[in-house]
């Protein structure tokens, strides 16, 4: 396809029109980022820190927390710079950046989930051989094939868009450089390119998420043949597993599943898995946890000591 751009930059419409509503989410959202940034760093320093690290799934906990770091800073200083200028505009290259970051960044994570569940499954299905299976080695080869995986996503979705003509309007109905809002923008026929979307982004992540489903069906199974407390700390943790998959993957789904034209929501879904989700993983991961809430008093109790000594 020949592209035929005369667009050198866009500009992002944003979730809200109204200066004082804006300038109420602005507040909000800075409030949400604060949080995202100084939860996800004491989770890390915490298992970083203490003896959790050399357990698997705080080993990849560890790599989550710092996935939600970097993924919402590609996301939610735009997100927070439109809410304050009266025009937020992005060069092409940058928002062909942004577009290749949040996918690669967000895919990665996605894969982190994948090799929590597997972790869980080994765990609560395999007790005798679970250090066997689930060593350094393999987690750091899991996490390996999360990146490369991810990368390849996130580099195949960007050729595409670059490839496509930009010769209309520049205005981006989103506060981020998302395809399917860039679609809109292409002077040609999309009808490939969305079925290109739906199958690169929809189908991965509709396909990841049933297959996490089936695992934890799978996990729940095998826990009827366990002890009661066995069987209520292996709950305690899975449900804490199911409620990030569910925060991260139900609007992913509804984003990137329907095609452009049935699309009307995207940015408001979107919110749930660029802002609630890694706000919610911290919390989520310690108030059911009481191995990272001793982890954390510990490590954060000799910090604390050491300044003030």
């Amino acid at each position: 396809m020949e592209n035929q751009n005369n667009v050198t930059e866009f500009v992002l419409l944003g979730l809200f029109k109204k200066p004082e509503v804006k300038m109420i989410c602005f507040v909000i959202f800075l409030l949400f980022y604060f949080a995202i940034f100084f939860g996800n760093i004491i989770i890390f320093i915490t298992i970083i820190g203490s003896h959790l690290i050399q357990q698997p799934m705080y080993y990849f906990l560890c790599h989550l927390s710092y996935m939600d770091l970097a993924y919402t800073s590609t996301v939610v200083p735009s997100l927070l710079r439109d809410l304050i200028a009266k025009q937020n505009s992005i060069s092409y290259n940058n928002c062909m950046t942004q577009l290749f970051t949040a996918h690669f960044l967000s895919g990665v994570e996605m894969f982190i989930l994948v090799s929590m569940a597997f972790d869980r499954y080994v765990a609560i299905c395999k007790p005798l051989h679970y250090m066997i299976i689930v060593n350094r080695q393999r987690c750091n080869m899991m996490l390996v094939m999360a990146w490369l995986v991810a990368f390849c996503h996130a580099i195949a979705q960007m050729i595409m868009v670059i490839r496509l003509p930009f010769c209309g309007s520049n205005e981006v109905d989103h506060y981020v450089c998302d395809v399917k809002a860039l679609l809109k923008l292409v002077c040609t026929d999309t009808r490939i390119p969305n079925i290109l979307v739906i199958a690169n982004t929809g189908m991965v992540v509709l396909a990841t998420f049933l297959v996490l489903v089936v695992s934890y069906i799978i996990i729940l199974y095998n826990l009827r043949n366990h002890s009661s407390a066995a069987r209520h700390k292996a709950l305690s943790t899975c449900a804490s597993h199911v409620m990030v998959v569910i925060l991260f993957f139900v609007p992913c789904i509804a984003t990137y599943i329907p095609p452009p034209s049935a699309s009307q929501n995207d940015k408001e879904f979107s919110m749930f898995y660029t802002v609630i989700a890694p706000m919610m993983n911290p919390l989520i991961y310690t108030l059911r946890n009481t191995e990272m809430k001793n982890a954390m008093q510990k490590v954060w109790a000799a910090k604390i000591f050491v300044i003030f000594k």
